[in-house]
């Protein structure tokens, strides 16, 4: 039987269609359309697979166009913007149904030595003294809900630090949110496959600081509307991604229905390894016959 960490590998092998253009499958997410994190990956492989070999991913910068179709490929058309001395440039649009969906930039460069600083990795709880993610839904949620939380969940082990959205509605918190993950089965050694589960899962929470603030639970209860809109990431230093990686976000904004969140990603022992900003559509439904 497929592990969900293989079915989740199998998603981002990409068909080769043409020397530069891709072909993948797609799925459900919570809501009924494919989730954010998954065709960000998918762009990303795809750029990846065009670039010279010894050059890493270093960043990205993308755009949520439409929502894609869970029922239909998505083909992903890559343009070689340059390839320089020492950095690759690529841009990656996103296509389902004659119409682009998602839009990304990457930037790839050889490894080379420079100066070094970063932040203070922040205060967390070690991740094996936390429950799972599962272990912490609700037992009021509604089974078809909970069932969707654990299925689109599967791949990655996520212990949350604090009690989830979904698990404290009605009570505003502060706006910061930390969450552990990795994945739920060992990797290959091939960096851009780490940078792209890194790049599925940086979707899956980071706006979850916005609903704090506001004692919303989500997507998935239902007390919002929302999707993402722009989401970019800058890898500063290797990391393995079924390796636990403590993911501290806050929201520094909410306004005009748009919410913003940015994060760290460090390794256990204290490395940043990724930064990452997003914003969103964050809506509270309105009352019937409004």
């Amino acid at each position: 039987m497929t592990s969900p960490l293989d079915a989740l590998l199998d998603l981002l092998d990409l068909e080769r269609i043409e020397r530069d253009i891709f072909r993948g499958l797609s799925r459900s997410a919570i809501v009924p359309r494919v989730f954010g994190g998954q065709v960000a990956a998918q762009a990303l492989i795809a750029a990846g697979r065009t670039v010279p070999e010894g050059r890493a991913a270093h960043s990205l910068h993308a755009y949520f166009l439409r929502p894609g179709d869970p029922g239909a490929p998505i083909v992903y058309t890559v343009d070689r913007i340059r390839d320089g001395r020492s950095f690759t440039t690529r841009r990656v649009v996103a296509v389902q149904h004659g119409l682009p969906i998602f839009h990304l930039s990457a930037s790839f460069q050889e490894y080379e030595e420079g100066l070094e600083h970063q932040l203070a990795m922040p205060a967390a709880p070690d991740p094996e003294s936390l429950p799972t993610a599962a272990e912490m839904l609700p037992r009021d949620l509604p089974p078809d809900v909970a069932e969707r939380l654990a299925e689109a969940r599967a791949a990655v082990d996520l212990r949350y630090v604090d009690t989830p959205p979904w698990g404290s509605v009605g009570t505003p918190r502060p706006p910061r949110s930390q969450v552990w993950f990795r994945t739920n089965g060992k990797l290959a050694d091939d960096p851009l496959l780490h940078v792209c589960l890194a790049t599925y899962v940086s979707d899956m929470t980071l706006l979850d600081s916005v609903l704090l603030a506001h004692g919303r639970g989500g997507w998935a209860v239902g007390d919002v509307v929302g999707a993402s809109l722009d989401h970019a990431m800058w890898f500063h230093r290797p990391f393995r991604a079924d390796e636990w990686l403590l993911y501290d976000q806050e929201s520094p904004s909410a306004s005009g229905g748009r919410g913003l969140g940015q994060a760290g990603i460090y390794t256990q022992d204290g490395r940043l390894a990724i930064s990452v900003i997003q914003e969103g559509v964050v809506r509270v439904p309105r009352a019937k016959g409004a």
